[in-house]
C-alpha cells in the first residue's frame, strides 16, 4: 500500500473498537470523541503531508524492495544525504506541530527500522526474534501505520525491582508459554496518544537483574487486541474549548495512558525478547534505538523551542517591554540556547558514526548533549514567557468578549498594546503564551520535556560514565609532561648559568 492519507488513518480508527477509558467512561467513538477529535485531525494531517506535491520528495521515498512510496522514517541511512533525508521529515512534522506533539508517527517507526536493520543482535539469542522483527517492520512500512510504546513500569515501589514488587504482575511479565504465543500480564507507561494509534510495541529500558527474566519483553500488538485496556490520564482539555482561547490546548493535547494487560496473548511472531535479561539489556546499545531516536527527538526539541523563544519575543515586543535591557537580555539568553541545539544538531549530522553493517548514525556525544540540555533550556523559555508576561496573562478576556457590541470599546482601550498592536492582537498573544506556560496543557508540555528521556541527573551521569570510559585525558598528561620538560630546560638554563660564573670568577682570581 505505501503512504497514506490522513482520510485512511482515519479510517483504520473507526475499523476499530479497543478498549479505552477516559474519566470514568469507556470511549466507543474514537474519532467523535471531543477530547481525541482535534488531535486525530492533526495526525491526519502529517499523513496528508506525503501526498503534498511539495513535501512529498523532500519526506518520503520509493521503497527499493517494494516500489511504493513509503515514509523516510523507514530509511535506513547509508550515506549522509539518507541522514538529512529523515532529517527533512523530522523537520516537517515537527514544524507541523511546533515541536508539541512528541510521538508523531515519525518516532516509533525510526525505532523499529532500527531495530529491524541490527536484528543481527538478536540471532545470538534466538534467530526467530531476528526474523520477526524484519517482518514486523515490514508490515508497518507497507502499510504506513502509527505506533505508540510502553516502556515504563508504573511507578509503584521504585526502590525494588519487578520481581521483588508485592503483586508479581504489578510490572508487565510473562505468565506462560502457549502453543498460540505468549500470555502476558500487568501494566506499563506512559503510551502517549495510544488511543489513537494503529500499534503498540513494549520493550524497557535496561536495567533488568537476574530474577526479572519473566519482565524482560519485547512484543508488538493491534492497539484494538482483546485483553487490551488503556486507561487515559485526566485531559488537558475537554475538546469544547474555542481555538481563539485555546490555540495549542484545543490541537496538541498528547493523550498519555496506562496500559494494562489482562492475561494478553502474544502471537509467537510478534514476539522480539522473551525470558532473556541480557538480550533486554542490550536491545538498546546494540540496535541503536537510543541514538537514531535521538536525532528525531532532537529536530523536534529544536522546533518546541525555538517556537517558545518566538512566543517569549513577541509578547515582549507586544507590550512593548523588549526596550528594557533585562528583557534583551533574557531574549537573548533564549536565542543563544536555540542556536546551541542547532549547532549540535548539525554537529551530530556532519560527524556520523558508521556502524560495521554500514549504517549511519548521528553523532552520540552532540545527540546526547542535546538531551542533556533541552530540560534546562525549555523550561527556561518558559520561565521567561512567566515573568515578561507578569499579571497580564491572568487578565485576558475571552474570544465571546470581543463580539459583544457594549464591551468592544473597553476590550480595544484596556487591552491594547504597544503602538501598532491592536487589543485583539495583544491578547491573542498573550492566550497563546498562557497556553504554552500557564495552562494544564502547558504545565504537560513542561513536564514531558523535563523527563523525555528519563531521569535528566541519571543521564548526565551515565553521560559522563561512557565519556571517562572512553578517555583516557591525555591533555592533562601532555600538560604535566611539558611542565616536567620546561622544569628540566629551566634547571639546565640555571646550572649553565652557575657554571659560567664558578668560571668568570676562576679568570679573575
Amino acid at each position: 500500500m505505501g503512504i497514506r492519507t490522513g482520510a485512511q488513518y482515519i479510517d483504520g480508527l473507526k475499523s476499530r473498537q479497543p478498549e479505552i477509558w477516559l474519566e470514568g467512561r469507556k470511549v466507543t467513538d474514537i474519532v467523535n470523541e471531543p477530547v481525541l477529535r482535534q488531535p486525530i485531525l492533526e495526525i491526519a494531517k502529517l499523513y496528508d503531508m506525503q501526498h503534498d506535491p511539495d513535501q512529498q520528495e523532500k519526506i518520503t521515498h520509493v521503497c527499493e524492495e517494494t516500489g511504493e512510496r513509503v515514509s523516510n522514517a523507514f530509511l535506513v541511512p547509508r550515506k549522509l544525504e539518507d541522514v538529512m533525508a529523515r532529517r527533512s521529515l523530522f523537520e516537517a512534522y515537527a514544524n507541523a506541530t511546533y515541536g508539541l506533539m512528541g510521538r508523531t508517527p515519525d518516532f516509533l517507526n525510526v525505532v523499529v527500522t532500527g531495530m529491524a536493520s541490527n536484528s543481527w543482535f538478536l540471532d545470538k539469542y534466538n534467530p526467530e526474534w531476528s526474523v520477526n522483527i524484519q517482518n514486523y517492520y515490514r508490515y508497518i512500512r507497507d502499510n504506513d501505520l502509527f505506533l505508540t510504546h510502553a516502556i515504563i513500569n508504573p511507578q509503584n515501589d521504585r526502590s525494588k525491582t519487578s520481581h521483588e514488587q508485592k503483586d508479581t504482575f504489578t510490572h508487565l511479565g510473562a505468565v506462560e508459554e502457549t502453543p498460540d504465543g505468549l500470555l502476558v500480564r500487568g501494566a506499563k507507561m506512559l503510551a502517549t496518544l495510544a488511543p489513537i494509534t494503529d500499534e503498540v510495541i513494549v520493550y524497557s529500558f535496561p536495567g533488568f537483574k537476574p530474577g526479572d527474566e519473566r519482565y524482560a519483553l519485547a512484543f508488538a500488538l493491534p492497539i484494538d487486541t482483546p485483553g487490551l485496556r488503556i486507561i487515559c490520564r485526566e485531559p488537558m482539555q475537554d475538546g469544547k474549548r474555542s481555538l481563539f482561547d485555546h490555540p495549542l490546548a484545543s490541537r496538541f493535547e498528547e493523550m498519555d495512558a496506562l496500559l494494562v494487560f489482562n492475561d494478553v496473548l502474544v502471537p509467537w511472531d510478534r514476539v522480539f525478547i522473551h525470558n532473556n535479561v541480557e538480550a533486554a539489556n542490550l536491545l538498546y546499545p546494540k540496535t541503536g534505538i537510543a541514538q537514531q531516536p535521538a536525532h528525531q527527538s532532537g529536530v523536534r526539541g529544536l522546533a518546541k523551542l525555538s517556537f517558545a523563544v518566538d512566543v517569549a519575543c513577541r509578547l515582549a515586543d507586544s507590550i512593548g517591554v523588549d526596550v528594557y535591557l533585562n528583557v534583551q537580555n533574557d531574549l537573548g539568553e533564549l536565542i543563544q540556547s536555540v542556536e546551541t541545539i542547532r549547532a549540535l544538531l548539525r554537529v551530530s549530522e556532519y560527524e556520523c558514526e558508521v556502524t560495521p553493517s554500514g549504517e549511519y548514525m548521528p553523532a552520540a556525544a552532540p545527540l546526547e548533549t542535546i538531551r542533556g540540555l533541552l530540560p534546562t533550556f525549555y523550561p527556561r523559555a518558559i520561565e521567561v514567557i512567566q515573568i515578561i508576561g507578569a499579571g497580564g496573562l491572568l487578565m485576558s478576556p475571552s474570544g465571546y468578549d470581543f463580539e459583544n457590541p457594549e464591551l468592544r470599546e473597553d476590550m480595544d482601550r484596556y487591552y491594547v498594546g504597544r503602538e501598532g498592536v491592536s487589543s485583539i492582537d495583544r491578547v491573542r498573544i498573550f492566550k497563546l503564551a498562557w497556553d504554552l506556560s500557564g495552562e494544564a496543557f502547558g504545565q504537560r508540555a513542561l513536564q514531558y520535556e523535563r523527563y523525555y528521556t528519563g531521569d535528566p541527573i541519571r543521564k548526565r551521569a551515565i553521560f559522563y560514565n561512557n565519556h571517562k570510559r572512553k578517555n583516557a585525558f591525555p591533555l592533562v598528561d601532555q600538560a604535566l609532561h611539558e611542565a616536567d620538560r620546561a622544569r628540566e630546560a629551566a634547571k639546565a638554563i640555571h646550572s649553565e648559568k652557575e657554571e659560567g660564573i664558578a668560571d668568570a670568577d676562576t679568570v679573575m682570581q
